[in-house]
C-alpha cells in the first residue's frame, strides 16, 4: 500500500509548519531566559538551572498527557477547542523545546568572556544592550541551540500522537506517519518518510554550518 505523493507533501509541509512555529516560540522565550540565567547572579539561580537541565530529559509522552488533560473538554483550557489540532502539537512541543533553548543559551552565556559584559557596563550600556553584547559574542552557540530545539520538535512523536491524534489531512506529521506506516507493516513507506525527515534535519544543520563558516571568515 502506497500513499499519494500529494499527501506525503502535505504531511511534510505540516511537519515543517509545526516545527518552525514551535521552535520560534520556544526560542523567543527560552533564549532570553537562558541569557539572563547565564549572565546574572541571584539567589535561586542554581535551582532554576537544575530545573531546566532536568526538564531536558522529561518524557515526551508525559508532556503530551499533561497538555491533553489541559486541553480536554474537562480541562481548564478545554473551551479553546484546541485538542486534536496542529496548534495543540505546537503547545506540547514548545514545552519540550523551551528547556533546550534556555539551557543551551545559559551555557553559551556562561562561556562568554566576563570582560565582554564588564566592558559593556563600563561604557554605559544598559541591561538590554549588555545582553545584546553577550548574545553577539555567543551567536554561534545560540544558533546551535535553535537547531537543537528544531531537531527536537521535528523528531518528536509521543506528544504529537497524544494531543494531535494523527488525524489524516489535519494533524498527521512525518513522525506520526512513520509510526502509522510501521504499525501497518508498510516498512518501505516508513523508511521513505524517515528519509524525508532526515533530509529536513540535514538541511537545517547544513545551513547552520554555512552560517558559522561565514562568521569565521
Amino acid at each position: 500500500m502506497t500513499w499519494p505523493q500529494a499527501e506525503i507533501v502535505e504531511i511534510a509541509a505540516l511537519s515543517i509548519k509545526v516545527a518552525v512555529t514551535a521552535t520560534a516560540v520556544s526560542c523567543a522565550l527560552g533564549i532570553p531566559l537562558g541569557l539572563w540565567l547565564g549572565s546574572t547572579r541571584f539567589a535561586g539561580r542554581r535551582g532554576l538551572l537544575l530545573v531546566l537541565n532536568t526538564a531536558l530529559a522529561f518524557p515526551t509522552v508525559v508532556v503530551g498527557l499533561l497538555v491533553f488533560l489541559l486541553l480536554s473538554r474537562r480541562g481548564p483550557l478545554g473551551g479553546l477547542g484546541l485538542l486534536f489540532t496542529w496548534q495543540a502539537i505546537v503547545i506540547a512541543e514548545v514545552i519540550l523545546a523551551l528547556p533546550i533553548a534556555a539551557a543551551l543559551s545559559a551555557a553559551a552565556a556562561q562561556a562568554v568572556d566576563p570582560r565582554v559584559r564588564r566592558t559593556a557596563l563600563t561604557l554605559g550600556a544598559g541591561p538590554l544592550r549588555t545582553a545584546w553584547a553577550v548574545a553577539r559574542e555567543a551567536r554561534f552557540a545560540l544558533a546551535a541551540a535553535v537547531v537543537v530545539a528544531f531537531g527536537r520538535v521535528l523528531s518528536e512523536v509521543g506528544a504529537a500522537i497524544i494531543v494531535g491524534g494523527n488525524i489524516r489531512h489535519h494533524t498527521r506529521t512525518l513522525t506520526t506517519a512513520v509510526t502509522l506506516a510501521t504499525s501497518q507493516g508498510n516498512f518501505e513507506l516508513a523508511v521513505a518518510l524517515g528519509l524525508v525527515l532526515f533530509a529536513l534535519a540535514l538541511t537545517v544543520n547544513v545551513l547552520l554550518q554555512l552560517l558559522q563558516g561565514r562568521g569565521d571568515a
